[in-house]
């Protein structure tokens, strides 16, 4: 049982936010505010979502792509951040877990995910 100025709080915030539908195996494109001194600008970040966790305001999600030399870099973003600008979905991944850490072990072809048709 929550609190409900809590609940009230957060459902504001969900509300403010227009958040597509995705889960994990989704490979997604997230645009994030950075602030270098007095500039800002938009980075965008594109990899396959492995994980979403959390509930309310507090839900984060973990995003993973290859990198260069083929190094493999992983982001955690909240759903809610402030600093969030927009999440973009390019392809619905076809997967039969909720976590994909096993990604983490797979090179090249391996970590390949299908897409899923509609």
């Amino acid at each position: 049982m929550r609190n409900k100025y809590i609940q009230a709080f957060e459902e504001a915030q969900v509300s403010k936010r227009s958040i597509p539908e995705f889960r994990a195996g989704d490979t997604l494109r997230v645009a994030i505010r950075i602030t270098e001194g007095e500039k800002t600008r938009i980075q965008n970040f594109e990899g396959v979502c492995i994980a979403k966790r959390g509930t309310g305001t507090g839900q984060t999600f973990i995003i993973r792509k290859i990198g260069a030399n083929n190094i493999g870099v992983e982001r955690v973003f909240p759903l809610y951040g402030e600093n969030l600008e927009e999440i973009k979905v390019l392809r619905h991944g076809k997967v039969r877990r909720a976590k994909l850490f096993y990604l983490r072990d797979r090179r090249g072809k391996a970590a390949k995910i299908k897409e899923l048709r509609k």
